[in-house]
């Protein structure tokens, strides 16, 4: 049987370490960096963690809010957008994720791109 991406990722214990791993990515990328600024990054790594999870065929329901209603009003521009989709892959590379993986991923967050950017 085919295993779900959630699965080939390593579960809940390493996607959370890779969003973990990517937000810290985040919040020091400066391209970027402004926007985690104001924010807990205990609290971002719990919500990314959670979508991450659900959005790769695992068992966590994702609650916050959707990608327009979260990106609202944001202007976030198509290089901000490839910045990180760039910390995404560095995170995964971290993590030891294979190139396969990396490229549903990718495909994944780039399918999200008009509901995130200039917004």
């Amino acid at each position: 049987m085919k295993q779900s991406l959630y699965e080939r990722l390593g579960g809940s214990e390493n996607i959370t370490q890779i969003a973990s791993d990517l937000t810290d990515l985040h919040i020091v990328n400066p391209r970027i960096a402004a926007r985690y600024a104001n924010s807990d990054p205990v609290l971002v790594k719990k919500q990314v963690s959670a979508f991450f999870i659900a959005g790769t065929g695992g068992p966590d329901n994702y609650t916050g809010k959707d990608m327009i209603a979260a990106h609202r009003g944001m202007n976030i521009d198509n290089d901000e957008f490839m910045a990180v989709l760039d910390d995404v892959m560095q995170a995964l590379d971290m993590n030891g994720i294979g190139q396969r993986e990396k490229e549903e991923v990718l495909f994944i967050l780039y399918s999200l791109k008009s509901e995130v950017v200039y917004l």
